[in-house]
């Protein structure tokens, strides 16, 4: 009588279940990543997701500065994709990153945004305001002050920059009229349809290299490097290259 009454009552529990196991749990992975990669990467996020379904992953957006930081104080994180190469090796050589799991992935530019029609590159010295991100935390700042150095104007123009905390506020900023122009990367201006961009010589700034790798205190290893090589991908590079950004010759490495 006992084993029958268990067996009614097992069945009665998968009734009401509908049948069905419960869904097995995901396991959650946490990417760092610069915040000009806002949009491309939430796109190769939601590819890597659907080939990866026992994967879920979630994404901390900031300046590379703040993401160090956070790093340094011990925040979760299994993976980082950042935006200035001496920032990343300086973790790098703390003991941050994996030494075998990391590499310069990708590249980008500068351009000027305006949403005046008739302002230039050149008029920048007669702007009211214009705005770069806080050099020694944005990496895009510092590689705009670099560049407005070697025209020989930061100086005529410091006390005219407003500072953002990211290239998006810069962006931001610009849009809406609160100055006259800015100083982001190609990659964001792609993304407005607000302003106008002009390019600047590159040869007045260091070369702009995002470089990837894997935290050395995941808890996911094993997650983490499918994330680190599916950035290989012909599918995310792809994406990548879609927005504007060139693939470095480590990240061109073919894993499919």
């Amino acid at each position: 009588m006992r084993k029958n009454y268990l067996l009614i009552l097992l069945c009665l529990v998968l009734a009401a279940c509908g049948g069905q196991a419960p869904p097995e749990k995901k396991t959650v992975l946490l990417i760092s990543a610069a915040a000009s990669l806002k949009d491309s990467l939430q796109e190769v996020k939601e590819q890597f997701e659907k080939e990866n379904p026992s994967i879920e992953v979630r994404m901390n957006f900031g300046s590379t500065g703040s993401l160090q930081k956070q790093i340094e104080q011990g925040a979760p994180a299994d993976l980082l994709i950042s935006a200035s190469k001496p920032f990343f090796t300086e973790l790098s050589k703390k003991g941050y990153i994996s030494p075998s799991l990391q590499m310069d992935y990708l590249g980008n530019e500068l351009v000027m945004v305006t949403a005046k029609e008739d302002m230039e590159m050149k008029d920048l010295p007669d702007a009211e305001k214009i705005s770069i991100g806080i050099p020694e935390t944005v990496p895009a700042g510092a590689y705009a002050k670099e560049a407005l150095e070697h025209y020989g104007i930061w100086s005529e123009l410091e006390k005219k920059t407003v500072f953002a905390k990211d290239v998006r506020q810069v962006l931001s900023y610009v849009e809406t009229g609160n100055v006259d122009a800015g100083i982001v990367y190609r990659t964001d201006a792609m993304q407005s349809q607000k302003v106008k961009q002009e390019s600047i010589d590159p040869e007045s700034y260091g070369d702009i290299v995002y470089p990837a790798g894997v935290l050395e205190r995941t808890k996911h290893p094993k997650e983490a490097e499918a994330f680190y090589e599916f950035l290989k991908t012909d599918r995310a590079k792809q994406v990548f290259k879609k927005y504007g950004f060139t693939v470095l010759p480590a990240g061109e490495e073919h894993v499919d």
